[in-house]
């Protein structure tokens, strides 16, 4: 594979991939040398943090021996190179740091039940991305790795916690990575990058073999791509429960890769504010919501302006410290269990040391207390979304961060969550409603960055027939960053 083709392989996505292997126009280990290639010319980035090459070369050979590509007998992502978020994807037997210096050293003894289902539907993986210290930070900016590069502009943050898999897709080392998702880690990035990123609705995937869920039901996995109906195929992949799971989304009617038509007229309410206090949002957010309220009205659903769902801000913001803290507090003894020690101070990030330092102290009381301000102020949620089948937001109340801003320790958790949801305003609502949520790259700054603008409703399947709709409207495949991949030294 020379250089040339492996650079015009980054315009396909994933399942224009998928449709060159089972038309015999390529290898999957002709296609995966491609993307070795484009990691190599990306390096740069620091997007991809750990090589798998090898194990992906084995996978994609065996693909190819068994004859399953060509046969048509895969599904419609085998043979696709893919990158593992390096938190929250475990692969046995590879490195996974986490985004910690007290867990350098850490390989995973199992694989999770996701990563099973990304490799049982034949995607090859063949690396693990950058991420911010256990998922803490809205960027990604770790101590251990250093940070990652937007492919959009040196000076501003990919977002995160899934920033470097954000970073690699948008530089077009691969057409899609996985991510996860617990106060916007999906959706800030795809923001950020300029992609298109999901969080599914609560339960659609599993947590198996090791947890039940996380951060008591606000964390979510699922991808970064650059098309809608990538995102919609790789849901499809991770989609289902295990016998045991504490909870499930009910399983959609129809796979939703098929369910990318058009939907009925719907019911959306635009809001252009914030459900949190903050110094207003960046006119040129406003007018990306705005141009896409625009859009579909033209698409024959009734947009109607207003203030939003209001909820109590300084609940959410509680509830979501407090579940913080205690989250943190006990992979501090995992760290521990891992290093066979007490993990010093300096072996954290400052955040994160605030959040284990509050968690030690936090009650089982104020534990309680927080599950349930979640859980009340989703009904709250969901009674202002009366009369509306979809809430079209921003994805941040801001154009890109620069760097050293969302990771800074701030005296206490709660002062730290105050100006990530400054920034970040409505993406955690979703986490903490368990709605579905998709931002998509509809805008741009005027200094060329793009900017997201969010849909949310309580199933993926409504958002992903919309996303498609608009994608078709006003397509955004010919927008790049300068940083897209390129092997001519510059």
């Amino acid at each position: 594979m020379n250089s040339r083709s492996a650079i015009e392989l980054a315009d396909v996505d994933a399942i224009g991939q998928a449709e060159l292997l089972a038309a015999g126009d390529l290898t999957a280990a002709e296609l995966l040398e491609a993307a070795i290639v484009r990691v190599e010319a990306t390096r740069h980035l620091n997007a991809v943090i750990t090589d798998l090459f090898e194990r992906g070369r084995a996978q994609a050979g065996a693909l190819d021996a068994s004859g399953v590509l060509r046969k048509g007998e895969a599904g419609p992502l085998a043979g696709v190179p893919f990158l593992l978020k390096d938190l929250g994807a475990a692969l046995a037997g590879a490195p996974e740091a986490m985004g910690s210096v007290a867990l350098r050293d850490h390989v995973a003894t199992d694989s999770a039940w996701t990563v099973q289902r990304y490799l049982d539907a034949g995607l090859v993986v063949f690396g693990k991305t950058n991420t911010p210290e256990w998922g803490n930070h809205c960027t990604t900016e770790p101590v251990l790795f250093g940070p990652t590069v937007n492919p959009w502009g040196s000076d501003v943050t990919p977002g995160g916690s899934s920033g470097g898999s954000a970073a690699a897709v948008a530089a077009g080392v691969v057409p899609a990575a996985s991510g996860g998702d617990g106060t916007g880690s999906i959706r800030v990035p795809a923001s950020c990058c300029g992609l298109v990123g999901l969080k599914p609705r609560r339960g659609r995937s599993s947590f198996a073999p090791d947890g039940g869920h996380g951060l008591e039901g606000l964390v979510n996995s699922h991808a970064l791509t650059r098309t809608v109906r990538d995102c919609a195929a790789l849901l499809d992949v991770i989609a289902g429960s295990v016998s045991g799971d504490p909870y499930a989304a009910p399983a959609a009617e129809t796979p939703f890769l098929q369910s990318l038509t058009p939907p009925p007229p719907l019911r959306v309410l635009m809001s252009t504010g914030s459900p949190f206090p903050n110094d207003g949002v960046d006119p040129q957010v406003v007018a990306a919501v705005e141009a896409t309220g625009r859009i579909l009205e033209s698409l024959g659903h009734h947009v109607t302006p207003g203030p939003g769902p209001v909820i109590d801000p300084d609940a959410v913001a509680d509830a979501i410290a407090v579940l913080h803290n205690v989250s943190n507090a006990q992979l501090h003894a995992f760290a521990a269990s891992h290093l066979g020690r007490e993990p010093r101070e300096d072996e954290f990030e400052p955040s994160t040391w605030v959040m284990i330092r509050e968690g030690f102290t936090t009650t089982g009381v104020a534990y309680a207390e927080a599950i349930s301000t979640v859980h009340a102020q989703t009904r709250r949620f969901a009674a202002g979304m009366s009369g509306h089948d979809v809430l079209l937001v921003p994805t941040l109340l801001t154009t890109t961060p620069p760097y050293a801003l969302l990771n800074q320790p701030r005296g206490t958790t709660r002062a730290f969550f105050d100006v990530e949801f400054a920034t970040t305003g409505w993406t955690s609502l979703a986490n903490v409603t368990g709605w579905a949520a998709i931002s998509l790259p509809l805008g741009v700054s005027g200094d060329g960055l793009p900017v997201g603008v969010q849909l949310m409703a309580p199933d993926e399947a409504v958002l992903l027939g919309l996303a498609a709709a608009i994608e078709e409207a006003a397509p955004w495949a010919d927008r790049k960053p300068a940083g897209w991949v390129r092997t001519d030294g510059a």
